[in-house]
């Protein structure tokens, strides 16, 4: 009689967990599916309210430079240069400056710093990016302006070929600024992905090339960074994608003219901000679809990014593969 129970009970007891798990199985999958519905939901809309632009443009929409509401002639050249510009500036001086303070944080900075510094570091990744725009705009924009703008422009405005670049007005705010603001916020972000990645080389890796007679600069060269050169590059697409979806520390500073200069220093336009300024304003049906369509632009820059990141990584892989 007992053992008929035990039986009993230990039938009931695989059944309950034959039906938790095919629970757990099916709401886990559904949580995951959500994600690719709402992408591809995204995107169905993006590309059904941009049919008008493009049916009336063509693809001559990418590469005018037209923006004329009053006229309804729109095209997305200024806005795609503004947020590519803005985007590779903000990575050229975060990338090496996140490296900089990951690598001290790691291996040269004090126990006794490291704590209240990279905690310093994360409570900057959490500021908000309204908070930049505003210190851009009556902060560093005058700044930049007074002091950094002629001396750029009475040395790099010399210099034959690049000499472009660095003319025209010195208002503070441009591209360049931008740029900077844009760098001055993906620093933290990018520099705490590294440093996360740079603590998880085994320290036997380190001890043992240290034992070999290598210096500080050879460890991370040769065994912290081809450890982690994976993490490395998420990193650094992580900023690049927030840098390319920035909307409103780039509309403070930008200038938000739809113009196209060779200077830095003039005022200009990215997708996200002519996003901001004029989907409130939009009238005509044109106007709306123009909208949508940098939206789309925007969508398909960042799409191949990230991608040709994942395709870079996938080349390192295979390439340790035959190592």
């Amino acid at each position: 009689m007992t053992d008929s129970l035990s039986h009993a009970q230990m039938l009931s007891t695989m059944r309950k967990q034959r039906i938790q798990d095919f629970l757990f199985h099916k709401v886990t999958m559904l949580f995951a599916l959500s994600v690719l519905i709402v992408l591809v939901g995204i995107i169905i809309s993006l590309i059904m309210e941009s049919i008008p632009a493009f049916k009336t443009f063509g693809l001559h929409f990418i590469v005018s430079a037209e923006w004329d509401p009053v006229n309804d002639q729109y095209g997305a050249l200024i806005p795609i240069i503004g947020t590519l510009v803005t985007s590779v500036i903000a990575l050229l001086i975060a990338f090496p400056v996140s490296f900089g303070i990951a690598l001290f944080l790691t291996e040269i900075c004090p126990a006794w710093l490291r704590r209240p510094l990279g905690t310093a570091v994360e409570l900057l990744a959490g500021v908000p990016s309204i908070i930049y725009g505003i210190w851009g705009l009556f902060v560093f924009a005058p700044l930049f302006a007074d002091h950094v703008q002629p001396i750029l422009k009475a040395t790099l405005g010399n210099v034959p070929v690049i000499g472009q670049l660095f003319s025209g007005p010195m208002m503070g705010i441009g591209l360049l600024t931008a740029g900077l603001v844009l760098a001055i916020m993906i620093i933290p972000f990018i520099a705490s992905v590294m440093r996360d990645v740079f603590e998880i080389v085994p320290a036997v890796l380190k001890e043992s090339a240290y034992g070999l007679g290598c210096t500080r600069w050879e460890v991370v060269r040769k065994i912290v960074l081809p450890y982690t050169k994976t993490g490395v590059v998420g990193g650094v697409m992580l900023g690049l994608g927030r840098a390319l979806g920035e909307t409103m520390a780039v509309t403070f500073v930008i200038g938000n003219a739809n113009k196209l200069s060779w200077s830095l220093f003039a005022a200009g336009n990215s997708i996200t901000s002519l996003l901001a300024n004029e989907f409130g304003e939009a009238q005509s049906e044109l106007h709306v679809a123009s909208l949508f369509s940098l939206a789309l632009i925007l969508f398909v820059i960042t799409f191949i990014v990230l991608s040709a990141a994942k395709l870079m990584l996938a080349g390192m892989s295979r390439k340790e593969g035959t190592k």
